[in-house]
């Protein structure tokens, strides 16, 4: 794949985000263009607008021509997954709580191998790549070793990256446990080792309540008080039987949000996965507070949780933070398409319409806006981080037809969001330089 070299620009239709379109109308906060340009430099967009306009003030600029049928965007951002579940993605029949036991928790034993662990690490990346994903929150292993296979091949490729290793030290197999001083220990040694490398941000991982004692949920807040410009990821909230267990674990606390609170564990940067069932009181702290909170859509919904509410949260006076995941391995797709058409789905089951412009800025900035990241990446702007993709709006015979009669940008983005899959992503650019080209993979292939 290419690498960096000077100044460059790619051209076809454009799409950026110019205000929130959960705070005004979708037409008021994305600007398109028809034929659009995006010049490079550096790493970073130094410039969008109209091709002959733009490319004029940039007189002898190499230019990339994608075409009428491609839309350049920034990078999917996905806010919570799991890499060492992705070889149990698609596997049948449990919820929750026998989900981990069944399934996930074989699976993160192998990642003590730190060989093993790296090879399913570059094959994570590379699907992400493959699928227009640029940035993700990741969940290791329990193990260090799973932290550093992550994160060498992150920062092989340039891309931004957060994960941190599981803090879970009862509820779960012996070889996958740590304890709150041990996992204390190994996390300050990984941000000490990552944090702030290359494009790369540690979180602190307590995996839920369930699985950390109250010990290790006090080591984590002391771990991220001492470490502020880390993050902080957990789990909450996502199955009745799961809340049920948690309250009955901390019965002094108000809810499932007061286990975490009691330690610190909530404020920026705090991304909460799933949140389906969430109470008024936390609702209300993770709004005054701003913490996230990240939809996991195909999970809820293969995994059988429940239906996240979207307009309750974020379309509402005073919305969450909300970014979009695929949970990978609970999530059934790694794809944001698939991962997009499922959250309009679940929200029409709430009888709410997601609307495109929506869906693509919750993929983007808003899951960009939960990591704090939402001023560097997730937006295709002048001064954005160069994490681009090209898409290919006409990708699959049906899409092509279906195009015919796309009457506007914002029917364009429904149909992909709805029909399209990876083989839409026709290139894929982390930092400016193009890890991903469909068209050369098949040419080799």
């Amino acid at each position: 794949m290419s690498a960096p070299g000077k100044p460059f620009a790619l051209r076809g239709r454009t799409l950026s985000f110019c205000d929130d379109p959960f705070r005004v109308r979708p037409d008021e906060a994305v600007r398109a263009n028809d034929d659009g340009a995006v010049v490079v430099a550096d790493g970073r967009i130094v410039e969008v607008g109209p091709a002959h306009e733009t490319l004029a003030r940039h007189p002898g600029v190499a230019v990339e021509t994608y075409g009428a049928d491609a839309l350049i965007m920034a990078g999917f951002v996905d806010s919570h997954a799991h890499y060492p579940q992705m070889e149990v993605i698609g596997s049948y029949g449990e919820q929750l709580l026998e989900w981990l036991n069944v399934y996930t928790f074989p699976a993160e034993t192998k990642y003590s191998d730190r060989q093993y662990a790296r090879a399913e690490a570059d094959a994570y990346l590379d699907f992400c790549l493959a699928n227009g994903v640029t940035t993700a929150s990741v969940y290791c292993a329990t193990y260090p070793t799973s932290v550093d296979a992550l994160f060498e091949g992150a920062l092989e490729r340039g891309m931004r990256m957060a994960a941190g290793k599981n803090l879970m030290d009862r509820f779960a197999p012996a070889a996958l446990c740590d304890t709150a001083e041990t996992g204390y220990r190994d996390s300050k040694a990984l941000i000490d080792k990552w944090h702030g490398r290359g494009r790369l941000s540690y979180a602190v991982t307590p995996r839920f309540a369930i699985t950390s004692s109250p010990e290790q949920l006090e080591a984590a807040g002391a771990l991220w008080r001492e470490h502020p410009t880390t993050l902080m990821q957990t789990h909450m909230s996502e199955n009745l039987a799961e809340i049920a267990w948690a309250r009955g674990l901390y019965p002094d606390a108000p809810d499932y949000l007061g286990a975490y609170e009691r330690y610190g564990l909530i404020g920026e940067g705090a991304n909460f996965g799933h949140c389906v069932h969430l109470t008024e009181r936390e609702i209300a702290r993770l709004t005054e507070t701003g913490s996230g909170v990240s939809h996991c859509p195909t999970s809820n919904a293969f995994i059988g949780s429940g239906l996240f509410d979207m307009q309750g949260l974020r379309d509402c006076a005073t919305p969450l933070s909300v970014g979009l995941a695929t949970d990978i391995g609970g999530g059934s797709s790694m794809s944001m398409f698939d991962t997009m058409k499922a959250a309009y789905e679940v929200a029409q089951l709430r009888g709410y319409s997601l609307h495109p412009v929506k869906a693509f800025w919750l993929a983007t900035q808003g899951s960009a806006d939960v990591l704090r990241v939402a001023d560097r990446i997730g937006n295709l702007a002048a001064g954005y981080e160069a994490d681009m993709i090209v898409l290919d709006l006409k990708s699959t015979p049906l899409i092509a037809h279906r195009m015919r009669t796309a009457n506007d940008l914002f029917e364009a983005l429904f149909v992909q969001m709805i029909l399209a899959d990876d083989r839409a992503v026709r290139a894929t650019y982390v930092a400016g330089r193009k890890l991903h080209d469909r068209d050369e993979i098949r040419a080799e292939g």
